[in-house]
């Protein structure tokens, strides 16, 4: 029986230590995805981004996501962009923390709503300051992380379980 109980407690300690690990994975704009009539201040809202969170676009490829500076985004300026996609399907893992403002680049269409403005947060409980440029930001068409944590936690569970189901067969 004691087994049972120390089973049991690595299990809920797995837990407790990769599950919070686990980076959100956002769809901008849910359902509607990345276009113009969206208005994504309203879909931030009640969201907390944290670093290492990924951020999915979904679009048509005559969209562009771009990431801009803190004015280019305010005024809709097109064509500095820092880091720019435009393959229908662009997954941005959001870090360092700051705000991070993205822009389509087709001219009008910032205007008409396509843009966003993320603050995220640092892991650590404290609010980080805001960042209008990003070096570490990077674009990719599939998302491998959420998977790859997915996968290490599910080995882990069954190396428990085993584990826990040997030691109960030995009472």
């Amino acid at each position: 029986m004691a087994s049972l109980s120390v089973g049991v407690a690595c299990v809920l300690l797995v837990l407790c230590m990769v599950v919070p690990s686990l980076a959100a994975v956002y769809t901008v704009g849910d359902t509607s995805g990345w276009t113009t009539g969206i208005d994504y201040s309203t879909w931030t809202q009640g969201k907390t981004f944290k670093v290492g969170d990924t951020l999915v676009f979904k679009y048509p490829t005559f969209h562009t996501v771009d990431e801009v500076s803190s004015s280019d985004y305010s005024t809709c300026t097109v064509g500095n962009a820092i880091r720019s996609d435009n393959s229908g399907s662009t997954t941005v893992t959001l870090k360092p923390a700051g705000t991070h403002y993205f822009i389509c680049g087709v001219v009008g269409h910032c205007g008409n709503g396509m843009k966003l403005a993320v603050k995220v947060e640092s892991s650590s409980s404290t609010t980080a300051t805001t960042t209008t440029t990003n070096p570490d930001f990077s674009y990719s068409s599939s998302n491998r992380s959420s998977f790859a944590a997915y996968f290490i936690t599910c080995v882990a569970l069954i190396v428990i379980l085993v584990i826990n189901v040997s030691l109960w067969q030995e009472f």
